[in-house]
C-alpha cells in the first residue's frame, strides 16, 4: 500500500511533495532580528533532507514581540534580503519555505534557554512587555506586563499586516500565524490570561475578537493563492482555562475566513498547567478539529517515528505531521523516514550514492 506520509497534499496553489512538515523552533541565533547562516543552513539542511515543508521559527511582528532578545524578526524591510536567500535555497530543493509570524506578549523579553531562559530586566537587554491584562506569567517576575490599550492592539494588528507583507516579498509560501503556547494571541484566547472587560474579553466572542482582527489583517498582504495556517493550543490543559470545544469552534470560524490548516498544539498559558505528556499526545485535538470543523489540521508533539506517523494519517487523525525534536535530532527526516516506510522518493543527487537498497518484503 502507498505510504500515506509520501503521498501528495495540495493546498491552494502549492502540491506538497509528502506530509513532513519541520516544525517552527526557535533557534536564539539572531541578532537585531536579523537571519544570518545558521538559519540559511539550519533550514536549508532539512529541505536537503526531504521535508515537504519547512516552517522558520517564531518570527517576531515588533521588538516588544520577540520571546528573546536573540529571535528572528520581521519588523522592518531590511530582514527581508537574507530571508530571500534562505527561501529561494529551499524552493530549490523541492521544499516549500513558510514562516510562523508570532509576538510573545507577556512571555517576551527572555533569556536563551542556555542562557537559563528567566526573564530580562530592561537594564539588561530586555523591554516592556504587553498583554491583554496587567497579570504576571510567573510570580518571581519583578514587573507585570503592560495591558494593551486600544492603539497598542491597533499596532499589534498593523504589525502583522505589515509583517505578512514582509513574509510575501521575502519569498515566502505558508504564513503561520501563531496563536498558540501561551504568547500574545493565545493570551487574549485564554481567559486564564485575559481579564479584560472590553469588546476583547470576557466572551468567547470577544477573547476571539484580536486574532480574527489579525487573521483579517494577513490576508490583506497574503496572496489568497497561497495557504495560511493558524497554530492554536487546542487546550490549557488547566481548569477554567481554553478547551477543545472552544478551539472546534473558533476553527469552524477561521475556516469560514479562509485559513486552511490549522496546527493542533496545547498548552503554555500557565505554569500551573497539567499536561498528561506521551506520545502522541496532542493528536486528538488534531483529529477532533478536523472531524467537527472540517478543515485541514496538523498533528504535533512527540511524533518520532515513521509508522506512528503513518498510523496518524491512515486513521484520518490529520492531514499533516509536524516535526520539532526529532527533526533537530535528525535533518534528513524526510530521507530517513522515506526508507523505513519503503517509500519511492527522489533523493539530492549528491547524496543519491548513500541511499539505501530497498528491504526485501
Amino acid at each position: 500500500m502507498e505510504s500515506q506520509l509520501f503521498s501528495l497534499l495540495q493546498i491552494k496553489s502549492i502540491i506538497l511533495k509528502n506530509r513532513i512538515v519541520v516544525s517552527p523552533m526557535c533557534q536564539y541565533s539572531a541578532k537585531d532580528g536579523f537571519a544570518n547562516n545558521w538559519h540559511l543552513v539550519h533550514l536549508g539542511a532539512r529541505a536537503i533532507g526531504g521535508a515537504g515543508l519547512i516552517i522558520q521559527e517564531a518570527t517576531a511582528v515588533s521588538p516588544e514581540g520577540r520571546i528573546s532578545p536573540d529571535d528572528l524578526g520581521i519588523w522592518s524591510d531590511e530582514h527581508i534580503e537574507k530571508y530571500r536567500e534562505i527561501t529561494e535555497f529551499i524552493l530549490q530543493e523541492n521544499s516549500f519555505p513558510g514562516i510562523q509570524l508570532a509576538h510573545a506578549g507577556r512571555k517576551a523579553s527572555t533569556s536563551a534557554p542556555w542562557q537559563g531562559h528567566r526573564k530580562l530586566t530592561v537594564t539588561e537587554e530586555g523591554w516592556q512587555t504587553v498583554a491583554p491584562s496587567s497579570i504576571k506569567f510567573s510570580e518571581d517576575e519583578a514587573e507585570p506586563p503592560l495591558e494593551l490599550d486600544a492603539q497598542g492592539i491597533k499596532k499589534v494588528i498593523d504589525d502583522f499586516r505589515e509583517a505578512a507583507r514582509r513574509s510575501r516579498e521575502a519569498g515566502y509560501k505558508v504564513v503561520e500565524i501563531h496563536a498558540a503556547h501561551g504568547y500574545l494571541l493565545h493570551q487574549f484566547l485564554s481567559p486564564l490570561c485575559n481579564k479584560r472587560t472590553d469588546e476583547y474579553g470576557g466572551s468567547f466572542e470577544n477573547r476571539i475578537r484580536l486574532l480574527l482582527e489579525v487573521t483579517e489583517a494577513v490576508k490583506q498582504e497574503w496572496p489568497s493563492d497561497l495557504p495560511l495556517f493558524v497554530r492554536i493550543s487546542g487546550t490549557d490543559w488547566a481548569e477554567g482555562g481554553w478547551n477543545v470545544e472552544e478551539s472546534v469552534k473558533l476553527s469552524k470560524i477561521l475556516k469560514e475566513m479562509g485559513v486552511d490548516v490549522i496546527d493542533c498544539s496545547s498548552g503554555g498559558a500557565v505554569l500551573h498547567q497539567q499536561i498528561p505528556v506521551e506520545p502522541g499526545y496532542q493528536v486528538f485535538i488534531a483529529e477532533q478539529v478536523k472531524k467537527e470543523a472540517g478543515i485541514h489540521t496538523g498533528a504535533v508533539g512527540l511524533i518520532t517515528e515513521a509508522e506512528q506517523a503513518e498510523e496518524i494519517l491512515e486513521k484520518g487523525q490529520a492531514d499533516l505531521i509536524f516535526f520539532a525534536r526529532e527533526s533537530l535530532r535528525d535533518p534528513n527526516l524526510g530521507l530517513t523516514f522515506a526508507t523505513r516506510l519503503d517509500a519511492d522518493v527522489i533523493w539530492p543527487k549528491q547524496y543519491e550514492r548513500a541511499k539505501p537498497r530497498k528491504r526485501n518484503k
